[in-house]
């Protein structure tokens, strides 16, 4: 079902510009050369023409053939706040994605996508903190990627704010992972959440900023007076 949407992909490809996001990204898959307006653009005229379960399905056939451009793509058809009739099926298949990841750009381009799902059902996350615990570092990553909605409110509620120190109790465990991508995740939650609520990012930082990386911290506290 997927195929004529990956012959729309490649019909589009630029070899030189694919040769520069292969280097880029320094991840060994296929890549066409589009641009995220292209990309846009086809899933937008996609997105119209097929109902929810037809996208799911080609959303599934695009991730697996891991072309770098389809995987975009797919996370792209599945981003919306509101999927009718049932999203359960796009989210199972989203939250089948994270053992895939291994580059920035497919996993944020997906943790988006899922992002959309927890927010409409909150109870999600109890799966999701089992990735906390995972070996993989790009799992572990998504889990603070995914639940950065809670780090971007503005006026949460007491649900939303137990949520918010239940993900900030996940970034404490992380603070002692020296790896660069789990500190820069860290770093950019507490740099969302420091513009509606800057003295919880300080008594975070006050308890866990001396195991953080250098850099973290102050990303952390880039938008903070």
């Amino acid at each position: 079902m997927h195929e004529p949407y990956l012959d729309a992909l490649h019909a589009a490809a630029d070899p030189f510009r694919a040769e520069d996001l292969r280097a880029y990204h320094k991840a060994d898959r296929i890549y066409l050369g589009l641009t995220n307006p292209q990309i846009n653009d086809l899933v937008t005229d996609w997105r119209e023409a097929l109902d929810l379960p037809a996208r799911v399905a080609v959303a599934d056939g695009l991730w697996r053939s891991d072309i770098f451009e389809a995987r975009i793509a797919a996370a792209k058809l599945l981003t919306q706040a509101r999927l009718r009739p049932d999203d359960e099926p796009a989210w199972q298949l989203i939250a089948t994605w994270y053992r895939d990841f291994d580059s920035w750009a497919i996993a944020d381009h997906a943790c988006a996508a899922g992002a959309k799902r927890l927010v409409a059902n909150p109870t999600r996350l109890d799966r999701v903190e089992g990735w906390t615990r995972s070996e993989h570092m790009w799992t572990r990553r998504a889990a603070l990627v995914i639940t950065l909605p809670w780090a971007k409110l503005a006026n949460p509620k007491p649900a939303d704010l137990d949520t918010r120190e239940r993900v900030l109790g996940w970034a404490a465990d992380y603070a002692i992972d020296s790896q660069w991508f789990i500190q820069k995740a860290i770093g950019s939650w507490l740099r969302d959440l420091s513009k509606h609520d800057p003295a919880r990012v300080t008594a975070f930082l006050d308890a866990h900023g001396d195991a953080m990386k250098p850099f973290a911290r102050k990303e952390a506290k880039r938008l903070m007076r």
